[in-house]
């Protein structure tokens, strides 16, 4: 809890000046609300009843200084109303960057628990009503504090009983509110993540959605939406009753203390120890009293939603990365390129064994096939040299050194990924290019798309290398999308590829024109190539097959096929479904 408030308090910081500036104008704001009734009282008491041939003057002169309190109120509600807005806004900014830099960080095993919507809410929606929270919390309560206390010892000095009376209200109100208020924050918790469930169904639905109109299946879609929707719904609506419980009892409470005022000052009236004028100044400061007492309870929902809000916000950051720098690590300059697999073992969290005491060398600059059958563990061994996962036991060495000894930056920076499933961002065709370097110059950029064999093909769109591709590249061809992520790394230009399946959902023709276009990637690099089609590697000098339990058979094509083993077998399968394509 301690570790909580020190991070909560820590994005105060930088604003200091700002927020103390706000939390004055904010305390001069309530103190000069209540200065305005003492003025009222100083002219019907002290005024009214004394020497009239001077009241005229006296009046004139209180009421230009109430003006003039009134006008500086003004000025410092403006400040707070906008400098303290803006304060909140800025130090939502800062933490949601700072949540997103962490995002960055966290290991692919998280996000393989997390979804994507969830993790959107939260950066989004969570830290967008810490704003109010930032903002209001610590003024509303400097504010309501000045008036509760203000108000209480003017009162005191106006009759001491009458404010023990009303006093006597306030242990009944807290207990009722504090009994309400944990009702309140479960439910708002409960809230946030059905918020994160209804996101993550609209973000899963959306962004699969040609696969959805393709099937039919917008009815089932809508159906799990609407699930998830009434499902927050419903936790609404427990807000709102438990909001509709507090806070109506805690208002009656409240408007039965002017009641308790005027019927108990009335016979104090009566009993000579109180005068209409007194009470009349008690009735008006009676609403400084209880105003406060219904911000400082209704503020509750704002403090519940804000606390459930920065709780969601510290569980991702409180999530350390599984995979990060070691102490010591080193940046690693342009490496040769040769690796090193030494009894290594392998297991997803939650799974079973994937990889188990693998050894395998590759000499820098050679070419080396990955085939076998589906869920072996070919892409798990690739994902494994740039650190994408940690291996469970042995040793990933590249050019002779452990891969945990460099930096995870500068490791990945030599290592050049080409995948089946591309990833296009929205944007141009030059800034998707220039992804692989971005201080890339236009030059360089075209250069890449050159030897991707993209540039024809992009010279040809509508304004060319400035070409939108919209969301995820959907406006190019399946063909076209492989060849810019191909010239992406071009630009990389990193000494170590891995092709995990590069050209397996693509039609013959753009097949072939793919091809080409890694087998130029891939001279003078060391580079492993996973392979769904065999007829794409039976040049490789080197194919390593994969069974389950690791490297089962290892040799050229001809070699394989001589053998007559899984390779063989995988082979005539493979070429048998070719045909039938």
């Amino acid at each position: 809890m301690n570790g909580k408030f020190h991070k909560f308090v820590s994005f105060y910081w930088p604003y200091l000046g700002l927020f103390c500036a706000d939390l004055l104008c904010a305390g001069a704001v309530s103190g000069i609300a209540l200065l305005l009734p003492l003025g009222a009282r100083y002219i019907t008491k002290n005024v009214l009843e004394g020497d009239l041939t001077l009241a005229a003057g006296k009046i004139l002169q209180a009421g230009l200084i109430m003006l003039l309190l009134i006008l500086l109120q003004a000025g410092c509600a403006y400040f707070t109303d906008y400098k303290g807005h803006a304060m909140g806004a800025m130090m939502e900014r800062d933490m949601r960057a700072e949540l997103f830099e962490h995002c960055q960080r966290l290991s692919f095993s998280y996000y393989d628990d997390h979804s994507v919507g969830d993790l959107m809410a939260r950066i989004t929606g969570d830290s967008l009503s810490l704003t109010e929270f930032f903002h209001h919390c610590p003024e509303d309560i400097v504010v309501n504090l000045i008036k509760f206390v203000g108000a209480s010892l003017i009162l005191f000095t106006i009759h001491w009983k009458l404010t023990l009376l009303i006093l006597a209200f306030l242990p009944v109100m807290t207990v009722y509110t504090l009994i309400f208020n944990r009702k309140m924050g479960r439910a708002m918790r409960r809230s946030r993540e059905r918020m994160s469930d209804v996101n993550a169904r609209t973000e899963d639905s959306l962004s699969g959605i040609r696969v959805v109109q393709s099937f039919g299946n917008e009815a089932l879609e809508t159906e799990k939406f609407a699930e998830e929707n009434q499902r927050f719904c419903k936790s609404r609506k427990e807000i709102y009753r438990s909001e509709a419980v507090c806070y109506g009892g805690a208002d009656a409470f409240a408007n039965l203390i002017p009641v308790a005022v005027v019927v108990f000052g009335g016979l104090s009236i009566l009993q000579g120890s109180l005068d209409l004028a007194d009470l009349v100044v008690f009735l008006l400061y009676v609403s400084y009293f209880t105003d406060p007492i219904k911000q400082l309870i209704h503020m509750t929902q704002q403090f519940q939603e804000g606390m459930a809000s920065f709780h969601r916000f510290l569980q991702i950051l409180d999530t350390e990365p599984e995979i990060k720098d070691q102490p010591g690590a080193r940046e690693l300059g342009r490496c040769r390129g040769e690796i090193e697999f030494s009894h290594v073992d392998f297991r997803y969290q939650g799974g079973g064994t994937v990889l188990q005491d693998l050894n395998l060398r590759i000499r820098a600059g050679e070419y080396v096939a990955l085939v076998g059958a589906s869920g072996v563990g070919k892409t798990t061994l690739c994902s494994l040299l740039p650190r994408f996962y940690d291996v469970t036991a042995g040793e990933i060495r590249l050019d002779g050194i452990s891969v945990k000894q460099f930096t995870l930056h500068s490791l990945r920076q030599n290592i050049g990924v080409v995948q089946q499933s591309v990833y296009l961002f929205s944007g141009t065709v030059a800034e998707n290019i220039g992804y692989g370097r971005p201080n890339a110059s236009r030059e360089e950029i075209v250069e890449a798309a050159k030897r991707a064999n993209a540039h024809d093909f992009i010279t040809a769109l509508p304004q060319g290398y400035d070409t939108d591709i919209g969301s995820h590249g959907v406006k190019l061809s399946g063909g076209q999308q492989q060849r810019l992520s191909i010239a992406r790394v071009f630009l990389k230009d990193p000494p170590v590829l891995i092709f995990d399946e590069a050209t397996s959902a693509l039609d013959n023709e753009s097949e072939r024109v793919v091809q080409r276009s890694l087998e130029q990637l891939a001279e003078n690099r060391t580079s492993l190539v996973i392979a769904h089609r065999l007829s794409t590697v039976r040049g490789a000098k080197r194919i390593l097959v994969l069974d389950g339990t690791g490297i089962c058979e290892e040799g050229a094509h001809e070699d394989l096929m001589a053998q007559n083993g899984i390779y063989a077998r995988l082979y005539r399968a493979n070429l048998a479904e070719t045909k039938t394509e």
